[in-house]
């Protein structure tokens, strides 16, 4: 793909938008030659950029020329560019200005941002499909969300419909700003908390808190010292038989290009065989890739009959 072809592109992809997040460019897919290094959004007058790996400085040069031009025949005003090559990914911006309460909205559902902090900005937006099937089944629901981070998928089930929701992540600046996006969202706190837990070493807390007819489980895939996919999922897997209801469903998230969707389909097949899997969600389109077994895989698990 030329320079000018990315153009066509990202005038192509933005002739619907709003203040909705979208994902303009994912060169990180593998399905545009040249660009794997690169991923383009659109969050409403921002354009935010990500580069994984370092340019050569001319095409570096020669790429932000063309996005600065294409800030005047866009409806963005702004230009935010994060490098995620370096230690700390550390962002700066290189035309306009951020707002200071900057947030995101998916669905009309308003998540805070951090453009400027560090690797995170608060806001995983490949997550929108898993996002929107917890808000269409969380009707009544007594909710877990293990890993919440910023408690995205607490927000979807309360506006789902969901009676209370269980938010468990290690991190307690996560869980502050998960209680900012629900005020955010003017959503009634009542049934919803944020625990502070290791979860791999905290089950029989959560067990007292359950029985849950809703699971969500979206780890990351490496963190070291925390969670290690392929040696810690299996202790998650292992116990929700002890915290689901008898019509619990369970969303098993995995993001990590290594390990394929039968990596979980077998752990469950193994470890807790009152569960049959289902089906996996589809991914956004916008975030396609050359080899959907290497992206986000999002596996829904209902009990066995």
């Amino acid at each position: 793909m030329t320079l000018q072809e990315l153009t066509h592109h990202l005038q192509e992809n933005s002739k619907d938008l709003s203040q909705e997040f979208k994902r303009l460019f994912h060169g990180r897919g593998g399905l545009y030659e040249g660009w794997r290094h690169l991923t383009i959004d659109s969050i409403d007058t921002i354009l935010s950029v990500a580069l994984y790996f370092e340019m050569e400085p001319k095409k570096e040069e020669e790429l932000f020329a063309m996005l600065t031009h294409f800030l005047s025949t866009s409806r963005h005003d702004t230009l935010v560019v994060q490098r995620r090559y370096i230690q700390g990914s550390p962002s700066e911006v290189l035309v306009g200005e951020i707002p200071e309460n900057l947030y995101v909205l998916e669905n009309d559902m308003k998540i805070k941002l951090n453009l400027l902090s560090n690797k995170n900005s608060g806001y995983f937006p490949d997550m929108k499909n898993g996002r929107e099937f917890v808000r269409q089944n969380a009707k009544d629901k007594h909710v877990l969300n293990l890993f919440s981070y910023t408690c995205a998928f607490s927000l979807a089930a309360k506006l789902g419909g969901a009676v209370s929701v269980v938010n468990v992540d290690m991190s307690k600046g996560a869980l502050s700003s998960g209680k900012a996006n629900h005020t955010l969202n003017k959503i009634d706190m009542r049934g919803v908390s944020f625990l502070p837990y290791n979860i791999l070493k905290s089950f029989s807390g959560l067990k007292k808190k359950g029985p849950y007819d809703m699971i969500i489980i979206d780890p990351p895939s490496f963190q070291r010292g925390s969670f290690e996919a392929t040696k810690d999922y299996q202790k998650i897997v292992q116990k929700l038989p002890q915290l689901a209801s008898e019509e619990c469903i369970i969303l098993a998230c995995l993001n990590s290009p290594e390990l394929e969707s039968s990596f979980v389909i077998d752990l469950f097949k193994e470890l807790a065989p009152s569960f049959t899997f289902s089906h996996r969600l589809e991914n956004v389109a916008e975030f396609a890739s050359a080899d959907e077994e290497r992206s986000l895989k999002n596996l829904v698990f209902v009990p066995k009959r």
